[in-house]
């Protein structure tokens, strides 16, 4: 699942470094379904953060890989 996650954050990391941030991957629990992200550059300073991991990071997670539950932020 690993490897699809990347796959999937490669998709949304385009738009993330246009605003000066990226996406780390920390940590998927393939058992529960939880991914765990670190948002780096000016993405993990920005007061919009949270919006971004939820409207983005997640939903385009949960979209290509319906086994995960949640995102979480490291």
């Amino acid at each position: 699942m690993k490897e699809r996650v990347e796959k999937a954050l490669d998709k949304i990391r385009p738009a993330l470094e246009a605003d000066g941030g990226n996406v780390e991957l920390v940590d998927v629990d393939e058992e529960n379904g939880i991914v765990t992200v670190k948002l780096v550059g000016a993405c993990g300073s920005c007061p919009m953060s949270q919006m971004t991991l939820r409207m983005g990071v997640e939903r385009v997670l949960k979209e290509e890989i319906p086994e995960i539950v949640e995102v979480q932020s490291a």
